[in-house]
């Protein structure tokens, strides 16, 4: 349940609001009155999460980018913010899964998961941090509980959301005195279309997280309930899985 308009007025960008953890996270802020600023590389999907948005009397626009490339990342941003003139949250969600063993990833596979789950996150940041700055924002990344600890046969998924663990206490730190809380969340298995694809023919776990569930952890962070909150790295795993 929603617990009121946190959001009433504020300009919101959702990474990866297609589906999964982005689609719900879209639509709980939305629900709290943020304008959505939807971007993905499915423009389908994240039409019909606008839709969903519109039709509950909510504001939503979409912005097709790819997470892979560094210039699509930084006009996603300019975008976003001409559309909303301004922009008060940042939810860094957009990312894939990717597994093998050491031996078995390739370098295109090793690449492509750092520059999607890693490298965008610095490029969309990094583009968004002066308008943060002027509305004293806030940026909400998607980490995994892969990036705490161990897991066998995640090494480039578990390198590159250490890595985001990492950005997020930097810029914490970095700008703290410019008033921007910079955190991050750390989601076991969620039952989001990859996952729930992966498991596809194998015994399934006891139990899955809901993206209901994390996108009601970044709706407390990114508002200003949690406005003394920075450079927390949030696991939200159950202690059922090794992590996702």
């Amino acid at each position: 349940m929603a617990t009121g308009m946190r959001f009433a007025g504020k300009a919101v960008l959702v990474t990866g609001a297609a589906s999964g953890i982005g689609r719900a996270t879209a639509l709980r802020l939305a629900s709290e009155g943020a304008q959505i600023v939807l971007a993905d590389r499915d423009a389908d999907g994240a039409a019909q999460v606008a839709s969903e948005i519109r039709a509950g009397a909510g504001t939503a626009d979409v912005v097709v980018f790819d997470a892979a490339e560094r210039d699509s990342c930084s006009q996603m941003v300019d975008e976003a913010v001409s559309l909303r003139r301004r922009l008060d949250v940042l939810c860094n969600i957009a990312g894939i899964i990717n597994a093998g063993a050491l031996t078995e990833v390739s370098d295109a596979d090793w690449e492509r998961t750092i520059r999607i789950n890693l490298s965008s996150l610095f490029y969309v940041t990094r583009r968004a941090m002066p308008h943060l700055v002027l509305t004293r924002g806030n940026v909400v990344n998607m980490a995994s509980a892969s990036g705490l600890r161990g897991v066998a046969e995640r090494v480039a998924y578990s390198s590159a959301k250490a890595g985001v663990i990492g950005m997020t206490r930097a810029l914490a730190v970095e700008y703290a005195s410019r008033n921007v809380r910079v955190n991050a969340l750390c989601p076991g298995g969620i039952a989001t279309p990859p996952i729930l694809a992966a498991l596809k023919g194998v015994p399934a776990p006891s139990r899955l997280g809901e993206p209901e569930q994390i996108a009601a952890a970044i709706a407390y962070l990114a508002s200003d309930e949690g406005g003394f909150v920075t450079g927390s790295i949030m696991e939200l795993d159950g202690k059922l899985l090794p992590g996702e």
